[in-house]
């Protein structure tokens, strides 16, 4: 019996010694956290960080002199191993038509849910949520059941004189994302200003969502077009071609979305968010693209565009216009070819891609070695000439010149074009995964 309570005296000492411990005792012990394991993005590659040459490595053809050489670092991070397909860029068109069908035209309370009060982020401001599980049960546009919304609809269809052979199709102008951006640049230049508010950092905004298909004939002026027009993306044959028609302020609003819609997942399930999706910076999309390659002129090496084969190695305009001698006309499914020592497919060619870096032809000898970057939001009433921004990778209708990694160009950014799309980043938080110390 002496034993056992020894035991048990034992046993309650060593508890109430861990309670110390744990609850702190007068001593520092720091805030219990859940361990955090770096998770692979689905669809991302894991770029590892460090430092390369970034700018020309090639005669410069066009004698513009706007990509210095400078020797940058750049963190690890994640990146789309593809540019964004028409079917991913599709998600967030459809979410944001049923966003709009449900709360403008539908009212229906079964499509909403309401948390509770007072729970983790509960809805104290009486706002209705959307059940996204009951959406996907039951879809707001199923022909029957309980998703039948009938005449409800009618409204997001085409009206009047807008009606061809009195088809029902969607009204594509009233998909509008309507989001809200604090501007960290802008608040780091003014956080010593009295005078400011949190708000005065905040950019809100609302963007058309839908891409523009009539690139197509407006980019080709006299060009038979049409059939890319009307079927690139809304036919399944093009579901893994990448999206174009993709202004600049589309595509920051589609990471955007990306980001709130992996949020709302991992705070459903009590999991640590990620660090947001963005659009890369020049500096990552070329550090990217080389692939680790030290002065390679195209991200499988060159500094020739065909292997040994004689086979090309990327989509873009060979010869004087040979545009099928690549194995497309226009743009090709978003794994043709060879990816690159990344695993990243598509790094130059196919279609050139939007950064989040401002165009500026001498930002190479002002911005950072460390992570550079030259970010400018322009505002509504800002001349054109800041509005541009960086446009990488060349396409499907470049000479080879414009696949160089180095090469750099630009767009304004409100410019929807056939041949300019995108992919994102992510930032990777922690140590660099290959470190294994």
């Amino acid at each position: 019996m002496r034993k056992i309570y020894s035991l048990i005296v034992f046993v309650g000492l060593a508890a109430a010694l861990s309670g110390c411990r744990n609850g702190g005792g007068g001593e520092l012990t720091g805030v219990p956290q859940r361990n955090f394991r770096a998770e692979v993005p689905f669809g991302m590659v894991y770029i590892p960080g460090g430092s390369f040459l970034m700018g020309q490595t090639d005669q410069d053809v066009t004698f513009a002199q706007i990509a210095q050489t400078k020797q940058v670092t750049i963190a690890p991070f994640f990146m789309d191993q593809t540019e964004i397909t028409n079917s991913q860029y599709k998600q967030f068109v459809f979410w944001v038509r049923d966003s709009i069908a449900i709360t403008n035209y539908l009212n229906d309370p079964k499509y909403y849910y309401q948390p509770k009060a007072g729970a983790r982020g509960g809805n104290t401001s009486g706002r209705k949520y959307i059940n996204w599980d009951y959406v996907k049960r039951y879809p707001v546009w199923s022909t029957k059941g309980k998703g039948n919304a009938g005449a409800k609809l009618e409204g997001m269809y085409y009206q009047g004189d807008d009606r061809v052979f009195d088809r029902n199709e969607l009204d594509v102008r009233l998909l509008k994302y309507n989001y809200s951006l604090l501007v960290l640049r802008d608040a780091a230049n003014y956080h010593m200003d009295k005078t400011k508010k949190r708000s005065d950092f905040i950019l809100r905004d609302t963007v058309p969502v839908y891409p523009d298909t009539l690139v197509w004939l407006e980019d080709f002026s006299y060009a038979a077009n049409e059939p890319m027009v009307r079927g690139y993306f809304s036919h399944p044959a093009y579901k893994n071609y990448p999206v174009v028609g993709v202004t600049w302020r589309q595509a920051r609003a589609f990471t955007i979305w990306r980001t709130r819609y992996n949020e709302a997942y991992k705070f459903a399930h009590h999991l640590p968010p990620r660090q947001p999706y963005a659009l890369p910076t020049e500096a990552e999309f070329e550090y990217a693209a080389r692939g680790g390659r030290e002065g390679a002129d195209y991200p499988w090496g060159g500094p020739y565009i065909k292997n040994a084969k004689g086979c090309l190695l990327a989509n873009f305009k060979p010869g004087r216009g040979n545009y099928t001698d690549d194995g497309g006309a226009y743009t090709v499914n978003v794994k043709s070819y060879f990816p690159n020592d990344y695993g990243l497919y598509n790094m130059a060619g196919n279609v050139a891609e939007w950064t989040s870096s401002s165009f500026n032809p001498s930002a190479s000898t002002f911005v950072s070695d460390l992570a550079p970057t030259y970010e400018y939001e322009a505002k509504q009433n800002d001349p054109e000439v800041l509005k541009r921004k960086v446009v990488r990778g060349g396409s499907w209708k470049d000479v080879g010149f414009f696949l160089q990694n180095s090469s750099r160009t630009y767009e304004y950014q409100d410019t929807a074009k056939s041949y300019i799309g995108f992919r994102c980043v992510t930032s990777f938080l922690g140590r660099d995964i290959r470190d294994k110390r």
